[in-house]
Order: structure tokens, then sequence, then C-alpha cells
């Protein structure tokens, strides 16, 4: 089966046509332009050889949606009215949604949910202390977020540490400009950093995190609207608010050069990635393995490196020149460490790929 993976992200839209063992024929446009965003789509896909079925993410499948499933009338609806829980990725996907519709009419379309990962998440992690008629009315809980990512990595994982899958308990950290913590034992996800929306947990790039909920509460009894709050923790906060750009390798050189404010950034973002990847281990019982993936995570062996020697007490150590030289897959454990450290690249393209053909029923 030929399936066009589509992967709308806040910068930029990736393709993926998948056809058996052949290397993936893939492009990736950016984001914007509006009209000019479209005919670079269409363009895109008419290079490309007719897919057999395409497989779009979306951030957010909400408590209805928690497997991969043909996308129609009924579930595109749905979709819709979980937009302001990500307002950063849902309008895209949709608008993803109805470009590709155009440009391959009569190819189904699988909704593949970042949140499906996450939907069986114990009670205990999964509940906000919250009145219960707020948590039944509206549906809050923690959903999490990333799934398609730490589904490939957990599976992927497996294979690198010759193990069942199901067996090793696992912190994987997929950091990138969007960053989350999950805590994986067997097979299967118990905790995350992210909830209800993803902005909670990790320092990102320009989402705040985890913060005080009096604080936007109290910025908009002071003059702000909620919307002005809104964008703000959504795009002008994390890294960029705290030293005005969100890319790790403009920090870090920022940072070697005396930068104050770029160390200060780069301390907040360890601290926080410290705290957070100790908690999931806490909440496995104990580790066996870290998993890194995103772009941060396969790219900044800065980050691996402070990390593992954060997480010593844990029984995580890196080995420096596996861990400077990692390139694509890779194990970087320091010789004698009982906890085994890997470097997985991220593949959410083949996970989409395997929910399309679990939503048709194809092999």
């Amino acid at each position: 089966m030929r399936i066009l993976t589509v992967n709308p992200g806040s910068s930029s839209l990736k393709l993926s046509l998948l056809d058996g063992d052949a290397p993936p024929t893939r492009a990736e446009i950016a984001a914007g332009d509006g009209g000019r965003q479209a005919e670079r789509l269409a363009a895109a896909v008419a290079r490309m050889p007719r897919p057999d079925a395409v497989g779009l993410r979306f951030v957010h499948g909400g408590r209805d949606l928690v497997e991969p499933v043909v996308v129609d009338d009924r579930v595109t609806e749905l979709l819709y009215r979980l937009v302001d829980l990500a307002p950063v990725h849902q309008p895209l996907s949709l608008y993803a949604l109805g470009e590709i519709g155009r440009a391959l009419p009569g190819v189904p379309v699988v909704g593949c949910f970042d949140t499906a990962f996450h939907a069986h998440l114990p009670e205990a992690a999964a509940t906000y202390a919250l009145p219960a008629e707020w948590r039944e009315r509206h549906g809050l809980r923690r959903y999490g977020f990333h799934g398609l990512s730490y589904a490939y990595a957990t599976r992927r994982a497996g294979e690198l540490l010759r193990a069942d899958p199901a067996a090793p308990r696992m912190v994987i950290c997929h950091l990138g400009a969007g960053a989350s913590l999950a805590a994986v034992a067997g097979g299967r996800s118990v905790d995350t950093t992210m909830g209800f929306t993803p902005l909670e947990g990790l320092v990102m790039a320009e989402r705040a995190g985890s913060i005080d909920p009096g604080i936007p509460l109290w910025l908009i009894r002071h003059g702000l609207s909620a919307q002005d709050v809104g964008d703000a923790l959504e795009h002008r906060s994390g890294l960029r608010g705290l030293a005005g750009t969100g890319d790790m390798r403009r920090l870090r050189a920022r940072a070697a050069e005396g930068d104050e404010a770029a160390a200060l950034a780069l301390e907040v973002y360890h601290h926080r990635l410290r705290a957070c990847a100790a908690a999931m281990a806490a909440a496995l019982g104990g580790l066996d393995a870290l998993v890194f993936t995103g772009g941060v995570g396969e790219h900044d062996a800065e980050t691996r490196r402070r990390l593992a020697a954060d997480l010593r007490h844990l029984g995580v150590a890196v080995d420096p020149e596996a861990n400077a030289t990692a390139r694509g897959d890779a194990e970087i454990t320091a010789a004698g460490a009982p906890v085994r450290t890997l470097v997985v690249t991220a593949r959410e393209d083949l996970e989409i790929a395997a929910g399309v053909r679990a939503a048709l029923g194809a092999a």
C-alpha cells in the first residue's frame, strides 16, 4: 500500500510518501502565505505517485478519538471542536485536510492522533484536582501529546535494546520546539508532562510550560485580555521570552560568549527538564532506559550530557565520545552504567503509516 503521510507543524508541513521498502519521497512546505501554501502543497502532491491512502497527524483527538480513524464528516466536526485546545497545530491539520481532499479526491484520509498514546493513562495521572462538575462537563483531564513520536520511539528503543518493547521502563524525551517527556512501562504511557493542552510541562522554545495558574488570572484581573495572555503563553514565552530566541544552537553560542540572558534561559530549561525527568522516573518506580528523540534530543549533545549528569543518581551515564558523535539511532551509554541511554530518530511518518494500515485493515 502506498501511503502519503502529512505532518503539519507550527513552521512547516511535512509530506512523506511511503511505498514498501523504497526510500520515502519527502517534501516540506513552509507554513503561512495562505493561497501560496495551498499551491505549493498541490504541486508537491502532484509530483509524487498517487497514494492509496493518506495519513494525517492531528495533535488533539480529545476523549472520543483514541485510535486511527477514517476522517468523515462526523470526525471532522469533532476535530473542529478541539481547535481551542491545540490552537497552534489543530487549525493547520484541518487546513491540510481540506487541501489534501482537493488535491487527492477519492483517496481515503486517516486521522492519527498524538493524544491516543496517552488515552489510557492511569486515573491518578490523568485527573486534575478540580471540581467534578467541571471535569465531567468540560472533559478536563490530562491528555498528553507527542504520542505518535512516543509510540515509534517505544518500539524502536525496544529493538535497539534487543528487548521486548513492552518490558523496559523508559523515560522518553521528545525535545524540540515543542517538548515533553513520557514515562513508558509495558509499552504504555503511565505519565507524561503535557496535560489538557500542549502548554503544560517543560519550558519550550516559545511556550511557557507549567506556571502558577494564578499568574494568568492575575494578569487578566489587571487589564490584559484572555487572548493577549494566551498568545503570550503560546508564542512569546519559554526560551524566547527569556532570551529572545527559542533556537537552542543560538542560545548555546550566545551563552558561550557571555550572554547572561542566554545563560539564564539554558539554566531554566535544564532545571525544569531535570525535575520533570526525575518525576517520570518516579512514576515508573525505577528506570531501565533513557531515550532522546526530536530535533533537540537528536542533535544537541549538550542537552543529553547535562540531563544524564543530572540523573546520575538514578544510574544514568553517557559515553562522552558516543554522545558527541551520535548520528541517527544510536546507543550512547557509558560502560557499566545500569541505565541504558539511546538516541532515536523521530519517525512519526512510520507511525502514521502503521495507523493508516490498521484503520483500513491493510497488511
